[in-house]
């Protein structure tokens, strides 16, 4: 029986899909949800399973192909492995029998092949690394990207030396371009930047934060809380506490602009900044006000390391009314982020560093860090931001007013 494989429904709020990559050959036997064809969209990579053990027939819409909900990928023919696979087996019964060891081999190491997400398989598929011969150490056995890149670079430094080679100039002199698509996560994120730029009137105001109170507080209680909670203690739930308590007495810099009006939101959804090979991915923590710290720290450390594995969902990243992104990890002092619209401000955080400041007329060297809020001056004045901001400095380098919500 054939059957036809279609683009899943996409969300409201995409229109399409690219196809990035095809996991089956046509001939190729495959079994009931195997992933077939991931497709990209503006925001994730969708997957495609088969619906049921069968063969790839054919293969319709090619890498690259721009396709629309139900429109038919390709065609497969259900329960025809066991006939697809029986005159192969045939075919190659002499060689199988002298090389029955390796055949065996291969076979086990099918069996027991861990899963791989769509990042995984596509750094994989780029480095001609078989996914099915590693060994993952992602959760419940899964290969991640640095799997991957482990075994590429341990077993094939020729290839990659060779490819190094291609991109360096043969002669002196010699300039080389390459000209290489946009993603569609790419082409959409150029598109919002634009967008946030052009349609509001972003101002950014700075301020620096004492760190060493938290660092103080974090050494003291680290240990016990990653004993008890089963996670770090980093920084970003102290400022996302911060911020939230902030968000509470100044609203405006919650709220967004719908045609002529402002929505006030009385809840807090928090996006958190996270960077990818394919690009920044925005999650949200949604009512953060109601999480703990270590449920903060959980959330962010979750949808770090599924943003980078490309699979997160739409709808984690929908909407959200305040963001908070750290520069500070690639080594930023300073920079203006700009807003995620439709939010009206996000904060960046940047590198701690240490510095000479004055306290109580004594130069003394502290852990200092820039913090800077970029915000739609349509809606949040110059007052409203400043005092926001420094709500933000004084809770974090206070931390007991966090508790004490002073």
């Amino acid at each position: 029986m054939s059957i036809e494989i279609k683009v899943p429904t996409l969300p409201e709020s995409v229109a399409d899909a690219t196809i990035v990559t095809w996991h089956k050959k046509p001939g190729e036997s495959v079994k009931r949800d195997e992933n077939l064809v991931d497709l990209e969209t503006d925001k994730v990579v969708l997957e495609v399973p088969a619906p049921a053990d069968g063969v790839l027939q054919k293969i319709l819409k090619e890498v690259g192909a721009v396709v629309k909900t139900d429109e038919i990928l390709a065609i497969l023919e259900a329960g025809a492995a066991q006939a697809a696979a029986a005159p192969a087996a045939a075919k190659s019964a002499p060689a199988a029998t002298t090389s029955a060891p390796a055949a065996k081999a291969a076979q086990s190491a099918a069996t027991v092949a861990a899963p791989a997400g769509p990042a995984a398989r596509r750094v994989a598929a780029e480095q001609g690394v078989d996914v099915a011969q590693i060994t993952g150490s992602g959760k419940g056995g899964r290969v991640t990207r640095e799997d991957v890149a482990t075994i590429s670079g341990q077993t094939k430094p020729q290839t990659q030396t060779a490819a190094a080679k291609t991109f360096s100039p043969a002669a002196v002199g010699e300039r080389i371009e390459q000209r290489v698509p946009m993603t569609r996560l790419r082409a959409r994120i150029a598109e919002r930047l634009l967008a946030a730029q052009h349609n509001a009137a972003i101002l950014t105001t700075f301020n620096e934060v004492n760190m060493k109170p938290i660092m103080d507080l974090r050494a003291r209680y680290k240990d016990a809380f990653e004993k008890k909670h089963n996670i770090r203690l980093g920084f970003m739930s102290f400022f996302t506490a911060a911020c939230i308590e902030a968000l509470k007495r100044f609203p405006a810099v919650n709220a967004s602009i719908d045609g002529n009006d402002v929505i006030y939101h009385g809840f807090y959804d928090i996006g958190i900044a996270v960077s990818t090979e394919r690009g920044l991915v925005v999650p949200i923590l949604r009512n953060a006000e109601q999480m703990s710290f270590a449920e903060i720290e959980r959330n962010v450390a979750e949808y770090g390391r599924r943003a980078r594995d490309g699979q997160l969902t739409i709808e984690e990243m929908t909407g959200g009314t305040f963001t908070i992104t750290n520069g500070g990890v690639f080594g930023s002092l300073l920079a203006t982020p700009i807003i995620n619209p439709p939010q009206s401000a996000i904060l960046g955080m940047h590198k701690i560093e240490e510095r000479a400041v004055v306290e109580n007329g004594q130069i003394v060297i502290r852990p200092m860090m820039y913090v800077a809020l970029s915000y739609d001056h349509r809606i949040i004045d110059g007052k409203e931001s400043v005092s926001f901001l420094v709500a933000v400095k004084e809770l974090l380098e206070d931390p007991t007013r966090l508790l004490l919500e002073v």
